[in-house]
């Protein structure tokens, strides 16, 4: 089937302020250049470091593309990239599942035969940290696809747009693919706390997609600061377990608790729960399965906000390149500065009507930046210091070492 698709243009071509209309910051091509972004630092050799300890890229996602991986297809060539190939490191989330797991140990009843003896984990971690690689894949790969119409006038003929049409199926069906995969490989585990664990991570993702306004193509746009109420309990914001639970009106506004609370949905709670996961596959107490969970929970959004700083180190915004315009620095200048909204209103049809390049400079030059990096600290120093639990290993001294390359 997907030898018929063989004249289509890689996504890399794909004009992203022209003819298409992307999701969000997070699309394949964004992906891509967030991942060349973090070359900058010392990412990549400690993340090569990290894959030696715990022999991750030898075995993980062979045997997704049994089937598939014989094409020579570009957009099947671009996501076999962001998963494993060693210029992109997009598989950050496995790694560090597998790095805590071999950091934490497992409990003494835990037959030896489970161990992946030359690695230190065990061979169901070593599945779990697929299935969560997979989750979070899936999602960016969806989210890829790009938007030809907007809801009122959907069904009209798009004959001109048809490669981007067959893009946007091949995207579908990979993210299904991949999802479909990531649901089977969890229920083969057969634990019954652990399949509901991961699947709530997997809703939370699905959740983010439906937080706060959006553009008329469902691009997530920042709330109006002006609307924002000063009292809430803290404490609500680190224990929610179902956005029914959250009132939104009390976060949405506030620059640090609507950022938080979006990525904890999109990823932290994600990567807290598999880290959790793994530590309740190992037989460890409840305490240190905690641990684990605030340990990614932070991490990620540690990981999150130090990428959304990095489109703000150019001194110029090139036109090829967007930024999410619910990043963190943009949060913050809008609780400085509120009539940058007014910019940003522009886009409530479509942000293509929006000068990102003007909201650059204005977002570098203002106290966004400083923020951003603050936030990043206070969301590394709580994960550090959870990580300080674990006993001394090279698993948590590279874990100490990914964190200290994202600054």
């Amino acid at each position: 089937m997907l030898n018929q698709f063989a004249k289509v243009k890689s996504l890399k071509n794909i004009n992203l302020i022209k003819a298409s209309k992307f999701i969000s910051s997070t699309s394949l091509s964004n992906i891509q250049n967030e991942a060349k972004f973090i070359q900058n630092h010392n990412w990549n050799q400690n993340v090569s470091e990290a894959e030696k300890i715990v022999e991750y890229p030898k075995s993980v996602f062979s045997f997704i593309f049994n089937e598939l991986g014989n094409s020579n297809h570009p957009l099947l060539k671009k996501v076999k990239n962001l998963m494993y190939d060693g210029q992109y490191n997009m598989n950050s989330f496995g790694l560090i599942v597998l790095l805590i797991s071999k950091a934490a140990g497992h409990a003494s009843h835990i037959p030896d035969l489970e161990e992946y003896k030359s690695a230190g984990v065990l061979h169901s971690q070593r599945a779990l940290a697929e299935v969560t690689e997979m989750i979070r894949t899936s999602t960016l790969v969806h989210q890829g696809m790009v938007n030809l119409q907007t809801l009122d006038r959907s069904g009209n003929e798009l004959a001109a747009d048809s490669e981007l049409i067959v893009r946007n199926k091949i995207a579908v069906l990979i993210g299904d693919y991949l999802i479909g995969n990531a649901c089977f490989q969890l229920a083969e585990l057969r634990n019954q706390d652990l399949f509901e664990l991961i699947l709530s991570g997997l809703k939370d993702q699905a959740e983010s997609n439906f937080i706060g306004d959006r553009d008329d193509d469902n691009i997530a746009l920042p709330s109006n600061p002006a609307l924002k109420i000063n009292l809430i309990d803290s404490k609500l914001l680190d224990d929610f377990e179902n956005t029914r639970d959250i009132d939104l009106s009390l976060i949405m506004g506030h620059p640090e608790r609507e950022w938080n609370f979006r990525h904890s949905l999109s990823s932290g709670k994600l990567l807290g729960k598999s880290c959790q996961g793994t530590l309740k596959l190992a037989g460890q107490s409840k305490a240190l399965q905690k641990h684990g969970y605030t340990f990614g929970k932070h991490l990620a959004l540690a990981y999150q906000a130090s990428m959304d700083l990095e489109p703000f180190k150019l001194q110029e915004l090139p036109l090829t390149i967007t930024f999410s315009l619910v990043s963190a620095p943009v949060l913050f200048h809008l609780d400085y500065d509120p009539s940058l909204y007014e910019e940003i209103k522009k886009g409530k049809k479509s942000v293509t009507n929006i000068d990102f390049r003007k909201i650059h400079k204005i977002v570098a030059d203002g106290p966004g930046i400083d923020e951003t990096k603050e936030l990043q600290r206070k969301h590394g120093e709580i994960a550090m210091d959870v990580l300080n639990e674990f006993p001394d290993s090279d698993a948590r001294t590279t874990l100490q070492n990914m964190f200290l390359s994202m600054e």
